[in-house]
């Protein structure tokens, strides 16, 4: 069972309701120690004095913010805690905006956010309707670990979602940012009608169990290809950045493999050949046949659906 992370109360108008705050998310990222080549012998890391190169205590450390070059302003730990906002217990919602209307680049971290108890779990399920039929998420604004967070409530399927904004100076200008960006938008001719066409060939529903991290599972397949001793498979060059001149050419090609790649995955397979796929690979062919109960299926389970569905239509066809 997960643990709160974050305990308060969600206030909007008088109403309000205990919650706690959940990681929404899970890093699966492989992480290594850092070894001295040709030993086992784990490197640590120290705090040492720059200019003496002695390791200094952490309680002779403190903080300096540099005003001049050479030149700092010395904050100690405590001044800090003096002027730090504490532990807020209300998530107070103030406003109520369209979700659409929040640029992506605001978006950081996904928490959910559960009632504290089932007497409070009237006035979240009305707060979440609430959220859900008017398509607007609630912001609002909390302080957890000495730090203030500007937020957006949403409404999911059953639960409360809190995501983490980016304040608006720290969401920076692409277009002074940028080196090169495009003066206006495409004209129409016939690169944009194919490109449409190839965007059409490739739509389809949002499907989150298509996509994996293969970079880390190619970490994984590294490790232990070295653990036995076995032969690591190099990675393809990166595709080289397409001319203007050949673009038409690129994208009708692109179009025609899109086009050629629909009815494949559409063919019947054999069991055999069906166990050679990822489960994602067999989750997006079970998407495309509408598997009643796909989502919650193992890969054993896809397997058996969709050999069953292909063995079903043989004898359709046949029939």
């Amino acid at each position: 069972m997960a643990r709160a992370i974050w305990t308060g109360v969600i206030t909007f108008g008088l109403v309000s309701v205990p919650v706690g705050l959940f990681t929404a998310t899970e890093d699966h990222t492989v992480h290594f120690h850092q070894l001295q080549r040709g030993t086992s012998d784990r490197i640590r890391n120290r705090r040492v004095n720059e200019r003496t190169g002695e390791e200094v205590d952490a309680g002779d450390i403190v903080k300096g913010y540099e005003v001049d070059e050479g030149e700092y302003v010395v904050v100690e730990p405590e001044e800090l805690d003096e002027i730090a906002p504490g532990r807020s217990r209300t998530l107070e919602i103030t406003d109520f905006v369209d979700l659409d209307r929040i640029a992506p680049v605001y978006f950081g971290r996904s928490y959910y956010v559960a009632p504290r108890g089932k007497e409070y779990l009237k006035v979240y399920a009305l707060l979440r309707t609430a959220l859900a039929e008017t398509g607007k998420v609630g912001v609002a604004t909390f302080v957890m670990r000495n730090r203030q967070y500007l937020t957006a409530l949403r409404a999911e399927d059953r639960v409360l979602v809190l995501q983490t904004l980016h304040w608006a100076d720290e969401v920076r200008d692409p277009v002074e940012e940028l080196p090169e960006l495009p003066s206006a938008r495409t004209g129409r001719g016939k690169e944009l009608d194919m490109a449409l066409r190839l965007v059409d060939a490739l739509s389809g529903p949002w499907e989150p169990d298509r996509y994996r991290d293969t970079y880390q599972e190619k970490v994984r397949d590294l490790v232990r290809a070295k653990a036995e001793g076995e032969e690591i498979a190099l990675a393809e060059e990166a595709p080289r950045a397409t001319d203007v001149v050949d673009l038409m050419d690129v994208l009708q090609g692109s179009l025609d493999r899109a086009k050629a790649a629909a009815p494949s995955r559409d063919a019947p397979s054999t069991r055999a050949e069906l166990r050679e796929l990822s489960k994602a690979e067999l989750y997006e062919r079970a998407t495309e046949r509408d598997i009643a109960g796909r989502s919650r299926m193992s890969r054993d389970e896809l397997v058996d659906a969709l050999a069953g569905a292909d063995e079903r239509r043989k004898k359709s066809t046949a029939a």
